[in-house]
């Protein structure tokens, strides 16, 4: 079969182009934005239906946990079943709670999809 214009070549490189194009296009969106609802359903910018509450995973670092830090260079031990840092020199040691945000009605979003299913990365803020 003779391609375009009678050139074979021009055809083939038509047709190779054609199917590149088709998979680019295939290929899913793999970050988006979104916009948590007040029923707390996830709304995002490429998939404006709403995805119930339960149907999108969320990270850890964006579900309320608390972070309990400390100096590494300290040392922990129990007394009176209380855990106690202290430094090398028997100074009481250093230590916090690092609460994490937790989604709320309103939050933007930074979503990733994992095939079909949307995650929640973090909350995104204005700089």
């Amino acid at each position: 079969m003779e391609g375009f214009d009678g050139h074979p070549g021009t055809s083939k490189l038509a047709s190779v182009l054609s199917q590149r194009m088709k998979r680019e296009n295939e290929s899913p969106l793999l970050l988006d934005f979104g916009e948590i609802q007040a029923n707390g359903s996830l709304v995002t910018n490429t998939f404006p239906v709403p995805i119930p509450k339960g149907d999108y995973s969320v990270c850890r670092l964006v579900n309320g946990y608390t972070l309990a830090t400390s100096d590494s260079s300290w040392t922990g031990h129990l007394q009176n079943d209380k855990h106690i840092h202290s430094s090398p020199s028997g100074v009481p040691g250093h230590s916090h709670d690092v609460p994490m945000p937790k989604l709320k009605p309103g939050d933007r979003v930074l979503v990733a999809w994992v095939q079909n299913e949307a995650v929640v990365v973090d909350i995104i803020e204005k700089s």
